[in-house]
């Protein structure tokens, strides 16, 4: 569970079940799709700089590949849990599902603070818990990527101890990679490009001029900064950013790319001088047209919920609402656009540098971004239709969409043996 005593995994069964009431889906496949396909635990031992061995533990959890190979990220936090890898890879499953991309479910976490390490250490790390799953990952079974405190140069360790294994280069044994060992144009910004795509869309759909409209962004690193500076691009005002050690507000506007200039120099935005200094906490409760939580789950709770005066919530994060909080921004009908929506950006544009790679044949960017585009409108139009043909808010409909996409592949499929 983390720090606010919610336990993630239980959050993604209790949705499960709610969709799966609305959809009448039927029991035994209520009983499938709500159990990993596999789940494995390893331990890493690594000889860390001071000469000492330091144990640590990872996780590698395939949720279900029904629809294709398992997909998701790694993230490397000290409050990974095997609950939350469960629930991050369920939702991974639906997120491919609701986007149409021929991808299941999976995730993958190691237990330590890369704050505390050195560069060095984090290698040996990563080679050692790539070793350890390697029995399970692959470009036809599980694709790795990044997440939360990963990025490029450890997705290039992961191929590299992956293809020595092999005794040949596959580029395809994971996604994000650095453009010079086969990564996509594009993909650095996926996450945060499909998110305001998304963001495009629900403003038309609500009568929001994104020229004249305010944005809190939780979370600056790759996903929030990234969304920051295309709101801005799009004639957004963004009001007030944050890290984990705090944020800044400005009501008259906040540059986003100095912000992260002083970011990247620091450590923090906390306490950039063209703003003034405002908490985690305060920062959710600001008033604003659009605010996109991207830092980790649970954010919006029952306790804060009632505060909150956006009147679009994008989840560029996943699992910052928990159920509880979403039944009252609800009632105060803030328009969610849901995680498995919202952040799909990122496996959208990892599926085409998967199939990039495969071929290797690359694109441009402009065509990697076009290509976004369609993806996500498309989805995002999807679930509104179904939404308002419904009448249920957009994670209902989003999450009855995936669902029941998951399930009639399944039951297409059939039983085995």
């Amino acid at each position: 569970m983390n720090k606010e005593g919610i336990n993630p995994y239980q959050i993604a069964l209790k949705q499960l079940e709610e969709v799966a009431e609305k959809i009448d889906l039927d029991s035994g496949m209520h009983e499938i799709l709500k159990h990993p396909k596999r789940e494995l635990t390893v331990s890493i031992p690594v000889k860390m700089d001071d000469g000492k061995i330091k144990v640590f533990t990872g996780y590698r959890v395939q949720h279900n590949v029904t629809r294709g190979p398992a997909k998701g990220g790694i993230r490397y936090h000290p409050q990974v849990t095997l609950d939350e890898v469960k629930a991050l890879a369920m939702w991974m499953t639906w997120k491919c599902a609701v986007v149409g991309i021929p991808y299941g479910g999976a995730k993958g976490g190691v237990v330590c603070d890369p704050k505390k390490m050195s560069s060095g250490e984090l290698e040996r790390l990563t080679r050692r818990y790539t070793s350890e799953i390697i029995i399970i990952i692959g470009p036809e079974c599980d694709i790795p990527a990044p997440d939360v405190y990963t990025n490029p140069q450890i997705m290039a360790w992961i191929m590299d101890t992956y293809s020595t294994n092999r005794g040949h280069s596959v580029p395809g044994v994971v996604t994000g990679k650095p453009l010079a060992i086969g990564g996509s144009e594009g993909r650095e910004e996926a996450t945060a490009r499909g998110c305001v795509y998304t963001i495009e869309n629900a403003a038309k759909h609500l009568e929001i001029d994104m020229r004249e409209a305010t944005v809190v962004v939780q979370g600056y690193g790759n996903a929030g900064s990234v969304a920051a500076k295309l709101l801005h691009q799009e004639g957004c005002k963004i009001i007030a950013v944050s890290d984990s050690q705090g944020g800044a507000y400005n009501p008259k506007g906040i540059d986003s790319l100095k912000i992260l200039d002083y970011k990247r120099k620091t450590g923090s935005v906390k306490a950039y001088k063209e703003a003034e200094f405002i908490s985690n906490k305060e920062l959710l409760e600001l008033e604003c047209d659009i605010l996109v939580p991207a830092a980790l789950e649970s954010q919006i709770t029952k306790e804060n919920a009632d505060r909150i005066k956006a009147k679009i919530i994008a989840e560029a994060a996943n699992g910052p609402i928990t159920p509880e909080a979403d039944k009252v921004l609800s009632e105060k009908e803030i328009f969610i656009i849901p995680d498995i929506l919202a952040n799909a950006g990122g496996v959208t544009v990892s599926y085409f540098e998967w199939v990039q790679g495969l071929q290797a044949y690359f694109w441009s960017e402009r065509e990697v971004n076009l290509k976004l585009r369609d993806i996500m409108s498309k989805a995002f139009n999807n679930v509104l239709r179904l939404s308002l043909e419904k009448k249920v808010d957009m994670r209902t409909a989003a999450l009855m969409l995936a669902v029941s996409r998951v399930a009639e592949a399944t039951r297409i499929r059939g039983l085995y043996p």
